[in-house]
């Protein structure tokens, strides 16, 4: 297995990534017409996603809204080969960072923050370059790929510029455990967790979801505060990233209101431009058990 990995590295992937963008994106539009005109590659799940999340569209309108999604996604694919070998300059030509004097203030206060997002537009590009614009030392929480060749892989080049990645089963010790200067560890809040029962269950896009409730939990048990990052793309190949307070005082927040307000955040930018959102996750598999109650309901007497 780990010489079958290294191969398709070595002999695909990282030449891949030696190609200028041009290039590339000319790869991305004909894997579009793979992907989504021949393949159908979920399909079914994209276009579920978005009548569900968006009732009030037309059919027309959804087509229309998947055909950018897919455009969209093979674009992150053929971006994400390319982060395997591409420059700090041109990182920082692709991917701007334009407020982050907002975390540096906490930095200079001797604080570690919480980053809450979600999988809008292109988070990888994000995890390479964040360390290159923040005084905090980020850290990522991830769940370890099956292949541990492309694993230890993943690993190397997320954190090819400092970012510190830590397994998901490990969070508990690492926010117990002493660190030489702050922190700021990321999380992905849009996921479909698999302990339903102990998730926090809302309306999210018209459906009842269930969001992992560690960012909020580690937010109250340490005291750090939790930001919002916000992913944005100003044309092909190009992001901003802006930070937003969510929560300081988290005492003053009644029980799963610090996920709630991230996931209305993150809500409010799918609304505004759906094409950016990772559709072809299947994030509503899990149904919410009858006697849980959604956030702001009554419970059933």
């Amino acid at each position: 297995m780990n010489i079958l990995s290294s191969l398709v590295y070595w002999l695909l992937i990282y030449p891949l990534s030696l190609l200028p963008f041009s290039i590339l994106y000319g790869i991305s539009d004909i894997l579009f017409l793979i992907i989504f005109r021949l393949a159908g590659y979920r399909k079914k799940v994209v276009y579920q996603n978005l009548k569900n999340s968006f009732p009030e569209k037309t059919e027309r309108e959804i087509h229309v809204l998947a055909k950018k999604f897919y455009h969209h996604f093979c674009d992150l694919m053929v971006e994400s080969f390319k982060l395997f070998s591409i420059d700090e300059k041109t990182l920082a030509k692709r991917i701007r960072f334009t407020n982050p004097a907002l975390l540096n203030h906490y930095f200079d206060q001797g604080k570690s923050v919480i980053l809450a997002g979600g999988h809008y537009n292109n988070w990888e590009v994000f995890a390479v370059a964040i360390q290159r614009n923040i005084k905090h030392q980020a850290v990522a929480l991830y769940k370890p790929l099956a292949n541990q060749w492309f694993d230890r892989k993943m690993r190397s080049n997320r954190g090819r510029y400092g970012m510190q990645m830590v397994p998901i089963q490990n969070a508990k010790d690492f926010f117990l455990s002493a660190h030489p200067k702050p922190t700021a560890t990321i999380f992905g809040m849009d996921q479909s967790p698999s302990r339903v029962r102990k998730s926090h269950w809302m309306t999210f896009l018209n459906q009842d979801t269930a969001v992992t409730f560690g960012t909020e939990a580690y937010a109250r048990k340490t005291g750090q505060p939790v930001i919002f990052g916000r992913i944005l793309k100003r044309k092909r190949g190009f992001y901003e990233v802006e930070f937003e307070v969510v929560s300081e005082n988290h005492e003053a927040l009644s029980q799963g209101m610090i996920v709630e307000k991230v996931m209305r955040i993150l809500e409010k930018d799918i609304q505004k431009e759906p094409e950016w959102w990772l559709w072809s996750h299947r994030r509503w598999k899990r149904k919410k058990p009858e006697d849980l109650v959604i956030s702001g309901e009554a419970p059933v007497q």
